[in-house]
């Protein structure tokens, strides 16, 4: 694989997420599939943050330890990172940078002094220099500029190419041949997912690591047809959500682990009232507040048994932006289908970070819609029909009434405590489960990657798989990827480890929880390989890892 990585390092509120992105545009504009990882502390302004920037002839979804470019804002991105990369390449704002014995400077004041040009237009100072440094011709440059900062297009231009001419080509980065891609968050993917899955409400309290999910729709709501709305914490969430499924409105939350806690009695209220609704739960390092800005893959057990009672839901953990897609369209139509509660599960990576996108590939799942009461029985909400599932009507609709009830019931909606008729309706939604379960045995609900016939195997769920791909690939393993979590599709992975003589678990928890999962299913792990220090695994990290285990 030819790959680059370039981590672009200053403080809380210099733009460096806007110039990470810019960066990987040059690199797209280049040819290469690109990924961005963010890192930042849980501060408003001040703290250390950066972007690392991974350019690839393959699509990516993790960086890596090497770092081949620094474009360094202040002094501390110099002394926390050149050390860990002696031999990069090194562009660096002089005005801040004041101790440094090997690269390039720019003065960015002078640059906007010369230009009269305001400080918002300062990183496109760094940007330029970044481009020659990196042997990037001025006219890609130039049309990066115009193509992704249209504001004021003409005065960061004037800045960038006056950096650009102070610059030497140092470490010129070869241009490929491959097509310039969209790129997309994990959380935008997951949003577009829900619209094209029929999403008509969203709503959310801003959560890290969900919160981008949020300000995207909120950005595109009239955009997209659909309705955006803040509510004053995660319990109004929940409610307004399952509120709004009730009236018809296809309807998805978000949160992280710390707000879907105070949505667990609402999501036991949708299981019992039969109540859709589509939950995205962006996993970050706890327990509690933990690292609010760092990830984590600690809350699978959660998900799954969270909610007292027993009633059926569909998990869901995508790997990168395209499973993001697929699968979040897909959560919204089956929780429709089958009127039950359904979760996409990503973390931070996937969702703060930003993948190259084919758009001809995003396609979805086929999912048949609802069944709606055809009005020509007496309606009754919660019918027993033979796979479980009642056909749908709305408040005002004429001829049915609709009961939606907590409480044990009857089909008509009625409470009751009778023996016979509570047992019916458990029954009623064992039936769905088991409906369900044998219509997922029909969807790619098992990801089989790398050498499909090797005996060894990594285990993994949702971004971990993008560092097992590349471990895979230059060890010759096999990765197996459970997409859907529940209900677990038994038979697909089943099939997934015939042969398998040693299956390896990898994932960002301390307690091993897909492993665990696994074996409830009849499978071991030989090993597992865990890490929970909020940070992801770098495929150099993990092969190291991998290697010791496998090492005869």
């Amino acid at each position: 694989m030819k790959d680059v990585s370039v981590l672009v390092g200053g403080r809380a509120g210099d733009g460096i997420n806007n110039a990470g992105a810019m960066v990987a545009q040059l690199l797209n504009h280049l040819g290469y599939f690109v990924y961005i990882s963010v890192d930042y502390p849980s501060l408003i302004r001040g703290g250390h943050n950066f972007a690392l920037v991974r350019a690839a002839d393959e699509p990516v979804g993790a960086y890596n330890d090497r770092i081949d470019y620094l474009v360094a804002l202040n002094q501390e991105t110099i002394d926390l990172h050149l050390p860990h990369c002696p031999d990069c390449t090194v562009v660096a704002n002089a005005d801040l940078v004041k101790s440094l014995q090997s690269g390039q400077t720019v003065s960015v004041n002078d640059i906007l002094k010369v230009e009269s040009a305001p400080p918002i237009t300062g990183n496109s100072a760094m940007i330029g220099a970044f481009a020659k440094a990196a042997g990037i011709p001025w006219e890609i440059a130039g049309d990066v500029f115009r193509r992704h900062m249209p504001k004021a297009a003409d005065e960061n231009l004037r800045v960038a190419r006056r950096a650009y001419d102070q610059i030497r080509t140092s470490r010129p980065v070869p241009a490929l041949s491959g097509k310039t891609h969209s790129l997309l968050t994990g959380n935008e993917a997951i949003g577009l997912g829900l619209v094209a899955g029929g999403l008509s409400h969203y709503i959310s309290y801003p959560m890290t690591p969900s919160s981008t999910l949020l300000h995207f729709l909120a950005g595109n709501a009239e955009r997209l047809g659909i309705t955006v709305i803040h509510p004053e914490n995660e319990i109004g969430v929940i409610l307004m959500g399952l509120g709004g499924a009730v009236a018809g409105a296809k309807t998805a939350v978000g949160t992280s682990g710390g707000g879907f806690c105070l949505m667990t009695e609402g999501l036991s209220f949708a299981g019992m009232a039969e109540i859709p609704i589509v939950i995205v739960v962006s996993q970050r390092t706890g327990p509690s507040t933990g690292l609010p800005t760092y990830t984590g893959q600690a809350e699978l057990q959660f998900v799954l048994h969270a909610g007292q009672g027993e009633f059926p839901r569909l998990v869901v953990a995508p790997a990168d932006a395209g499973e993001a897609y697929r699968w979040s369209a897909a959560a919204m139509h089956l929780a429709w289908k089958y009127q039950i509660p359904a979760f996409v599960l990503p973390d931070k990576t996937l969702s703060e970070g930003t993948y190259s996108v084919d758009y001809d590939t995003l396609v979805g799942l086929p999912v048949a819609d609802p069944a709606l009461w055809d009005g020509q029985t007496p309606y009754r909400r919660y019918h027993d029909t033979p796979s479980g599932i009642s056909p749908l009507a709305f408040p005002g609709r004429n001829d049915a009434i609709v009961k939606v009830n907590s409480y044990a019931h009857d089909e008509d909606g009625i409470t009751t405590e009778d023996a016979a008729l509570v047992t019916l309706m458990a029954e009623k939604r064992r039936k769905k489960e088991a409906k369900l379960k044998e219509e997922m045995e029909q969807y790619p609900c098992v990801s089989v990657r790398g050498k499909a016939d090797a005996s060894t195997a990594l285990l993994c769920w949702g971004s971990v798989r993008n560092a097992c791909d590349e471990v895979a690939a230059r060890l010759g393993l096999r990765v197996i990827q459970p997409v859907v979590l529940s209900p677990f599709p038994d038979q697909q992975f089943s099939a997934a480890c015939g042969g398998v003589q040693h299956l390896i678990a990898v994932e960002e928890n301390a307690t091993g929880q897909l492993a665990a999962l696994a074996r409830e299913h009849g499978v071991n792990t030989e090993a597992t390989l865990l890490k929970y220090d909020g940070r992801p695994f770098t495929p150099d990290e993990l092969l190291r890892k991998v290697q010791a285990v496998i090492a005869p």
